[in-house]
């Protein structure tokens, strides 16, 4: 099994090595443009654009966070999941009198899932809130906090020689995708590095003979969507910390959408939608996503019952209609060229 794991650059394969359709991925590569590539048993059986370019992910490194989150409990940095961050920022302790100081209540877990409703009325995991100041905070305690790393050193102490070096990665990933003093925590990656992510997950957690998470811990990050009885927040603001930065939307309140039984971990799966049906009904029930900039221009999806994991960036998807569900049509391009 540790063939499927290269020491190296990715070996190369065509289409049809690994049971690929060429002209359909060709045809769905066209459509979506940008840059990017698709594995298979280990190998880089397709690419189109230059997948080597590194560039920001935007929210796609959202489930990066999540990584070195449970990373961190594994190491026995942290506690638990349910540790409360009020340990590690004691000024939450002192917010919004007048709502029963309810940012006390706020846990890691809370973070991990878009439920601390950081900035919002509602009580910690009452209400899903997409919030891009909630993922500073949580980015900022995770790691000055808990891995106790200046922002400036996050990827020399922490994600090369916890992560990205174990994985071989290529094209010198960062956190620092706009320098240490514009959103740090924001990751710029390669798409042919990115699907290393993808591959880690794929095989829960394992890089070789290497266990780089948990299988447990693995498994969690992609099958746990938050349940269809959390409602999306009704978009009041409440008091933040002094000083509170944003790793990407300026908006007060920021809510950028529903989970609608799709989120997991900050992961999007195809879990099953308040209407019945799946977020995306022509893609496999297991794809899992990391998704950034409107509807996922960039990101990475890992597809377990093919064992595929396809990366892209600069792509059309942040300009098209939602209504056409044009990341569903993506995935289901893709798994729609596994012949065998």
């Amino acid at each position: 099994m540790t063939s499927l794991f290269p020491d190296g650059p990715w070996p190369i394969a065509t289409p049809q090595d690994v049971g690929l359709d060429p002209r359909k991925l060709g045809e769905a590569a066209a459509w979506l443009s940008g840059r990017g590539c698709v594995i298979r048993h280990g190998k880089l059986a397709y690419a189109w654009g230059d997948p080597t370019q590194r560039g920001d992910v935007a929210s796609a490194v959202k489930p990066w966070y999540t990584h070195f989150l449970f990373k961190a409990v594994e190491l026995g940095k942290l506690p638990s999941l349910d540790t409360l961050a009020v340990n590690y920022e004691p000024r939450l302790a002192d917010l919004n009198p007048v709502l029963g100081h309810k940012d006390r209540r706020i846990t890691f877990a809370h973070l991990a899932t878009q439920t601390a409703c950081y900035g919002l009325t509602e009580h910690p995991g009452t209400a899903y809130v997409y919030n891009d100041w909630q993922m500073a905070l949580f980015a900022d305690l995770l790691f000055t906090k808990i891995y106790g790393v200046p922002l400036a050193k996050i990827d020399r102490r922490v994600l090369h020689p916890l992560l990205t070096d174990s994985l071989g990665c290529e094209d010198q990933p960062t956190m620092l995708a706009f320098g240490p003093h514009d959103r740090p925590g924001r990751l710029a990656i390669s798409p042919r590095d990115f699907a290393r992510f993808g591959w880690l997950y794929l095989h829960q957690g394992r890089w070789g003979n290497r266990q780089l998470l948990a299988p447990a811990l693995a498994r969690k990050a992609i099958t746990e969507p938050l349940p269809l009885s959390i409602p999306r927040t009704a978009g009041q603001a409440a008091a933040m910390l002094p000083g509170q930065r944003s790793i990407g939307s300026k908006i007060i309140p920021d809510d950028h959408n529903d989970h609608d039984g799709g989120y997991s971990w900050l992961w999007w799966v195809n879990g099953v939608r308040r209407n019945g049906e799946r977020r995306w009904p022509d893609a496999p029930a297991d794809v899992a996503v990391c998704a950034g900039h409107g509807h996922g221009k960039r990101g990475m999806a890992l597809f377990p019952g093919w064992g595929l994991v396809a990366s892209w960036n600069d792509t059309c998807l942040d300009v098209l209609p939602e209504a056409s569900n044009p990341l569903g049509r993506w995935l289901a391009a893709v798994s729609g060229a596994v012949v065998d």
